[in-house]
């Protein structure tokens, strides 16, 4: 069974609803455990939900003090690894209260469609957040922390 756009659009959308509101726990929903998240400066695997919604809640701090105010997406590739396995390309856009674009940021998601016919994430990789993050932070005057 392949994965169609609609249901990837479906599945971005309500992820990005749930960022944009700053619902942790409905954005896990879109996850599976363990998680793995993976950049150049950092590797992580989370085993449950709640761990993945608490380290979400602790970067709302920092994503509010830069501005954002919504988040939106642009598919740009998605491919059909297996029956239950699909990669996408996704470009993160960033938006203040007035709807201007703050930054944007790319991320290569690996879904699993599970039993129930939901597809999770396993596997992200940041490609260029943290890069983005800190030129938005530096131009706001806003220190980022450290480690």
């Amino acid at each position: 069974m392949t994965t169609t756009r609609d249901e990837i659009e479906s599945f971005l959308v309500e992820y990005q609803e749930s960022l944009s509101s700053f619902d942790a726990d409905r954005a896990v929903a879109q996850w599976g455990a363990p998680g793995m998240i993976i950049s150049d400066g950092f590797v992580g695997t989370l085993s449950s939900t709640s761990e993945m919604a608490e380290g979400l809640k602790q970067s709302y701090p920092l994503y509010q003090s830069l501005g954002l105010a919504s988040v939106g997406h642009t598919l740009l590739e998605q491919a059909d690894l297996t029956a239950r396995l699909t990669r996408i390309h996704v470009r993160w856009h960033f938006y203040d209260r007035d709807g201007a674009e703050l930054t944007d940021s790319d991320y290569e998601y690996l879904l699993r469609r599970e039993d129930d016919g939901r597809l999770h994430v396993y596997v992200a990789v940041a490609i260029d957040e943290m890069e983005k993050l800190a030129a938005l932070a530096a131009a706001k005057g806003i220190e980022l922390p450290t480690g």
